[in-house]
């Protein structure tokens, strides 16, 4: 992974993050947030994964449902946002599309990812700190305005 800070105005810090083949996505991403403290963000990513799993969260048994894409596909689209959780570190909540070799997609919320050949994440600090907190009652943490 290379990182660059490429702009830093009123408080908010924008970098890119480019990974390397090999690298799984979630875990370096959320490695380099908590490495440069942040606290709030946003980010977006585009790219490729040699193979990744996305999931689907099912209300009823508070748990995500994997979806497994065992093949090259193309990262169409990466959005998500950075807060700090219960633990104090950064936590990242990411949602992904990915385009496979006959033209259909999978999408949901990504729970891993091994980047083939790159995967390039644009990180848009926010002023304020965002803070994720776990709601019991939904089994899965939210960001918390109050």
């Amino acid at each position: 992974m290379d990182s660059r800070l490429i702009s830093s105005e009123s408080g908010k810090r924008t970098f890119v993050v480019v990974l390397d083949s090999g690298e799984e996505a979630f875990s370096t991403i959320t490695s380099f947030a908590n490495r440069e403290h942040i606290s709030g963000a946003s980010l977006t990513a585009l790219g490729a994964f040699e193979h990744a799993k996305v999931g689907w969260f099912d209300l009823e048994s508070k748990k995500y449902n994997p979806i497994h894409v065992n093949e090259q596909a193309e990262v169409l689209s990466i959005v998500g946002d950075i807060a700090i959780g219960d633990n104090g570190a950064s936590t990242l909540h990411i949602h992904t599309v990915l385009g496979l070799k006959d033209g259909t997609t999978r999408g949901g919320h990504l729970m891993e990812g091994i980047v083939r050949p790159t995967l390039e994440v644009v990180v848009v600090e926010t002023e304020q700190r965002l803070r994720r907190r776990q709601q019991p009652e939904i089994g899965i943490a939210l960001i918390d305005l109050s």
